[in-house]
């Protein structure tokens, strides 16, 4: 990390207090401004400014305070903020959560540095997301499609399979043959997970197409608030200025907004809801807002976070305001996982706002839409009979509705489970898609097209004991929508 350091040191701290520092008398100095501490020792550590008045500046250590003597520090502040390297030196590297090597390599180098803080992106030079970012997953490409440019959130659970998910797709999503990266940056994650991380996009790693920043639980908290600003960071300039599409998988933001709440008790802040500090909202969008596209400037920031919902609460404040930033989002099931299903989504709870601008004629294919609106519409009324056969039982279930429950059973087990190693083409998923569909009477098929289905050889297959309903003709009093 570079900066010119300040001739004035400051040889003392008033006080240390949890993960910061509050040095007395200082001159000329600004918020977010990085600091260099000295210890007795000769150890260096480091900070960010969080907050300056009359002469008093508070220091968040990166490093953590532990060991610190506030008698015997020195202090030095560089006159600007917390800048890194960027550019493809980062291609291929493992670093911790501040941005230094894991990997046994060098520091990572670049022809430039820029500050970790960033700024969203101008509204006026936004340039609409477009054109899909495809995972590799059926049901997050033919149902919750992600779309360059776009912030899609992942909604899940304690005990669910999201880091998984989040590794696979990081492994296996492409922008259609355009240069493409993934930056991956875990927060607060477990030694075990971080292993897994690591062996799983070895691969990716090894093409020189992933960065990967590993924030460890037992490492400082203050670090975890650094770690995505980081990634942001590097992801901009391989995106804006290098011309690839990346994609930043971000896991997890409510370790981050836990650390973020850490820091705010211990600066001694004016708690809001759930102890969260009163700016949680403004500091998720700081780091949210800083996807998308340039008008004028190659490439694309396409951000998938990744967060737990305390006790499965989606209106806990950070699931809450994760949702007003974002355009949507993939939420997984309890009930999908315990039946043994990979990746456990709830396709009718989840939700691509943007899905339009990258899925359809000249995007993937042309009857991509379609086939998407009349799954769900499918899934939608199998789960009305699945309610309905609690109630009145199997047996007075209708065939038609019979064959609902048949439909759902089938989308399950052939089109949303697969295996973590695999990756489906767009074709293979929606050749499975028409494959589920095709289950139902062609007379359920409403909202696709009749060429489509023609070519999709979609017959018209009687169900027995229920005839009128597979020759068009209304249902009968009692059997429902």
């Amino acid at each position: 990390m570079s900066g010119v350091w300040g001739r004035v040191e400051y040889t003392a701290a008033r006080e240390l207090r949890g993960p910061l520092a509050i040095i007395d008398g200082v001159d000329g100095v600004g918020w977010d401004e990085f600091v260099l501490f000295t210890l007795e020792s000769g150890e260096r550590r480091h900070g960010l400014v969080l907050e300056c008045d009359r002469g008093t500046a508070v220091v968040q250590v990166l490093e953590d305070t532990s060991g610190m003597d506030p008698a015997r520090v020195r202090t030095a502040f560089t006159g600007g903020p917390l800048r890194v390297p960027v550019g493809p030196g980062w291609l291929g590297r493992v670093c911790n959560g501040r941005g230094e090597p894991l990997d046994g390599g060098p520091p990572v180098f670049g022809a430039a540095t820029s500050p970790v803080g960033g700024n969203p992106i101008n509204p006026v030079r936004r340039e609409p997301p477009a054109e899909p970012v495809l995972t590799g997953v059926s049901a997050v490409d033919a149902l919750t499609t992600l779309v360059r440019g776009q912030k899609l959130p992942v909604f899940s659970v304690a005990g669910l399979p999201h880091l998984e998910l989040a590794a696979q797709i990081a492994a296996q999503s492409t922008a259609g043959g355009e240069a493409f990266c993934v930056v991956f940056a875990a927060m607060g994650i477990t030694h075990a997970d971080s292993a897994f991380v690591r062996d799983a996009l070895e691969e990716r790693s090894a093409a020189g197409e992933l960065v990967l920043l590993l924030n460890t639980a037992d490492d400082p908290v203050i670090e975890r608030i650094l770690t995505p600003r980081i990634a942001l960071t590097v992801a901009e300039e391989l995106a804006f200025t290098g011309g690839r599409h990346v994609l930043v998988v971000m896991t997890d933001m409510t370790s981050y907004a836990e650390a973020l709440r850490e820091v705010s008790a211990a600066r001694g802040e004016i708690p809001a809801r759930r102890a969260y500090p009163g700016y949680l909202y403004s500091d998720l969008a700081s780091l949210y807002e800083r996807c998308g596209r340039i008008r004028g400037r190659p490439g694309s920031v396409t951000v998938l976070p990744l967060l737990t919902m305390p006790a499965g609460d989606i209106t806990h404040p950070v699931p809450d305001l994760t949702g007003y930033i974002t355009e949507g989002q993939i939420v997984l099931s309890r009930e999908a996982h315990a039946k043994g299903v990979y990746p456990p989504v709830d396709p009718l709870s989840s939700l691509s706002r943007l899905m339009r601008k990258g899925a359809g004629p000249g995007r993937t294919r042309d009857d991509h839409l379609d086939v998407a609106a009349q799954l769900l519409a499918g899934l939608a009324r199998a789960r009305q009979v699945r309610e309905l056969a609690d109630l009145v039982g199997h047996g007075a279930l209708s065939a038609t509705d019979r064959r609902y429950l048949d439909f759902d059973e089938d989308f399950t087990r052939r089109f949303v489970n697969q295996r973590h190693d695999e990756h489906r083409t767009l074709d293979q998923t929606l050749e499975r898609a028409w494959q589920v569909l095709l289950t139902l009477p062609r007379s359920q098929l409403a909202m696709l097209p009749a060429a489509l289905l023609d070519a999709h050889g979609a017959g018209e297959r009687s169900v027995p004991g229920d005839g009128a309903q597979e020759h068009g003709a209304p249902e009968r009093a009692g059997e429902g929508a």
